[in-house]
């Protein structure tokens, strides 16, 4: 009768195990799998948003995306002063904002290594040919912005369009 509880102990300290191995795997996917998940907020009706939706999960970023009325609200709280604002805003598990049309590599690499002080990357306006703004070969030149937290603002990256 002692070989059962023995079996049981074993098996509910595996199952501990196992547990425990999950949640940390839950909690710090990003680390593990190299796949950053964006909470993305944007207006039921706009397809540009889709769009960007779409390149960013065919680059490997996993969205959660949500339909709000809100969306004026949410970047206030997130410090994103209107000049900056785009269509749609994106937030990190660690908090970094991604406001509108950011190219997917550009936001990996900064998450990857978030510079100090920064709240996160804005491309203001919807800057035709950037992701979820494809019309054809028409491309414009636009800025990448670092928004820090301070709320100064420098040149992530200069994206050139195809002349």
């Amino acid at each position: 009768m002692a070989y059962a509880p023995k079996k049981l102990l074993i098996f509910g300290s595996l199952v501990l195990l196992l547990s425990g191995a999950l949640a940390m795997y839950a909690t710090d996917n990003t680390a593990t799998t190299g796949v950053a998940l964006l909470d993305v907020y944007k207006s039921p009706d706009c397809g540009c948003c889709q769009g960007w939706i779409d390149h960013a999960e065919s680059e490997g970023i996993e969205i959660l995306a949500h339909n709000t009325n809100r969306l004026s609200e949410i970047k206030a709280e997130r410090s994103i002063l209107p000049k900056y604002q785009s269509c749609h805003t994106s937030i990190s598990e660690d908090g970094f904002v991604f406001e509108g049309h950011v190219p997917a590599s550009i936001v990996k690499r900064f998450l990857t290594n978030p510079p100090a002080d920064a709240i996160g990357l804005a491309v203001p306006g919807m800057p035709i040919g950037s992701p979820g703004m494809e019309m054809g070969d028409i491309r414009d030149d636009y800025e990448v912005l670092l928004l820090n937290s301070d709320g100064s603002v420098t040149v992530f990256e200069r994206i050139l369009g195809a002349k």
